[in-house]
């Protein structure tokens, strides 16, 4: 399962899905592509399908694993991942190193075991006002569900998951 991030940072008022959608099609990935976000709908961690939580391991855009599995980030630890293992944009840059994102921090709306804090979502991700708030997580701390609340005018990196594995026929 890929995890990849927008191309470019988004504040609190985002169509998430929809720019993950769209962005991996301009990649030309065939995957579905859903926003690593809790919203009024779905918890993070109900994102991926059932069948594919426990025995994908989640990888960058070049294949180098993060996580073993979906599940592993829910596991109450914050989603803790190796740093030197790069997050890619769906165009090929480190999120990490590019200074398209000046801010190293991601949204999620999420506790640490990935169910959604309607609190601190930016009111379902469709407000970038100042006053309201937005759970997120510096990824200087190696953790994708640190559990930071930022102002929702912030523009912050916004994560995809590739929410559904297709094997390539031809592979």
């Amino acid at each position: 399962l890929h995890l990849v991030a927008l191309n470019f940072p988004l504040s609190g008022d985002m169509r998430a899905d929809f720019q993950c959608f769209r962005q991996a099609q301009l990649a030309s990935l065939t995957s579905t592509y859903r926003a690593f976000l809790s919203s009024h709908l779905q918890d993070l961690a109900t994102v991926v399908r059932k069948t594919d939580r426990h025995h994908l391991p989640v990888v960058n855009l070049e294949g180098e694993t993060l996580f073993s599995n979906w599940a592993s980030i829910f596991d109450g630890n914050g989603g803790q991942f190796n740093i030197h293992v790069p997050i890619y944009s769906f165009d090929g840059r480190n999120v990490m190193t590019d200074s398209s994102w000046p801010q190293k921090i991601i949204w999620h709306g999420s506790s640490a075991s990935g169910i959604r804090l309607v609190s601190n979502y930016c009111e379902a991700w469709h407000t970038a006002d100042m006053g309201a708030m937005g759970q997120a997580s510096p990824l200087n701390t190696g953790k994708l569900l640190d559990q930071k609340v930022y102002s929702c005018n912030n523009k912050f990196i916004v994560l995809c998951i590739e929410n559904s594995f297709v094997s390539d026929p031809q592979g």
